[in-house]
């Protein structure tokens, strides 16, 4: 049965409107670039962006798979826009960004599932603002591990991929994934580049249980990832995967310090967060990076 749930008080956040807000707005119509954070509804935009912080999403804005948790469009994508690397690259560097994440749809279209564009937006930050630290969070590259590596030999200061959820639902809300795909693409990751630390994400609320998270994160330091991120799943539409519950601030916090004594570097687990959620903080506090500046 499909139960609609209202927001619980700690789920509520202001309008965005801000001036910085209002400056990354219009650079990123001008630019014609898009963001998960708009994509994808977060409730973090206000926030984020305030703070001059951003995730962009490359490679269009549709994509070719069909998560059932998922708000970003799915379809037939455009076709691949050769110049998005400079003006991401053009953005990055008037925003003065210390720390930039870059994610993308899922484009089973291209041969190498945009692995090289990945490799050269980071290439092109690197060459208008060097100081910038840059994330991605990517696809699985449906395991392949040649494309895998071209965005690991640009050099990352962090390669980022989602497991979502756990075993148990993955199948159901991400039929076109695979569960350990993804984490051998983290273990895959950790020995082919172990100077880059690699992060995962969870979402709670799709129907699992804690013994459930707690081996999905047994899971992921088995495949030598050291961050990771656990945020509350929204439904973005009646269409959607059916909210299953809502975690209180001290569930999370008790997930955060599951996490910790299990052995992650770093935990960021909350009602708000989300992979990318002040990501530059994440890395500084498990001292990979320095933090940006407030």
């Amino acid at each position: 049965m499909v139960v609609e749930r209202r927001l619980p008080e700690w789920m509520r956040v202001p309008a965005p409107g801000a001036p910085n807000y209002l400056k990354l707005l219009n650079l990123v119509k001008r630019n014609e670039l898009h963001t998960v954070c708009e994509e994808a509804h977060c409730p973090n935009i206000g926030d984020c962006w305030e703070r001059g912080t951003a995730t962009f999403m490359i490679l269009g804005e549709i994509c070719t798979w069909a998560c059932q948790y998922c708000a970003v469009t799915t379809g037939r994508p455009n076709a691949l826009d050769v110049d998005e690397p400079a003006r991401l690259a053009s953005t990055v560097a008037k925003l003065g960004l210390k720390y930039c994440v870059i994610t993308s749809v899922t484009r089973e279209d291209l041969p190498d599932g945009g692995a090289a564009v990945f490799a050269e937006c980071i290439t092109r930050i690197r060459e208008v603002l060097p100081e910038c630290k840059v994330e991605v969070l990517i696809p699985d590259f449906l395991g392949n591990d040649d494309d895998l590596k071209t965005v690991l030999d640009a050099g990352p200061e962090v390669l980022n991929h989602n497991i979502e959820t756990t075993r148990s639902v993955f199948r159901q809300v991400r039929p076109k994934g695979d569960y350990d795909r993804s984490l051998r693409l983290l273990r895959r990751s950790a020995e082919m580049a172990p100077n880059i630390p690699t992060k995962s994400g969870i979402m709670v609320g799709l129907g699992e249980t804690t013994d459930e998270i707690k081996q999905t994160m047994a899971d992921l330091l088995e495949a030598n990832c050291q961050l990771l991120t656990i945020g509350q799943y929204l439904r973005p539409t009646k269409i959607h995967w059916n909210l299953d519950r809502f975690y209180t601030p001290q569930e999370f916090q008790e997930l955060a310090d599951i996490g910790m004594a299990m052995g992650f570097r770093h935990v960021a687990s909350g009602p708000l967060v989300r992979s990318s959620y002040h990501a530059d903080e994440q890395a500084a506090a498990a001292h990979l990076v320095e933090p940006t500046p407030s």
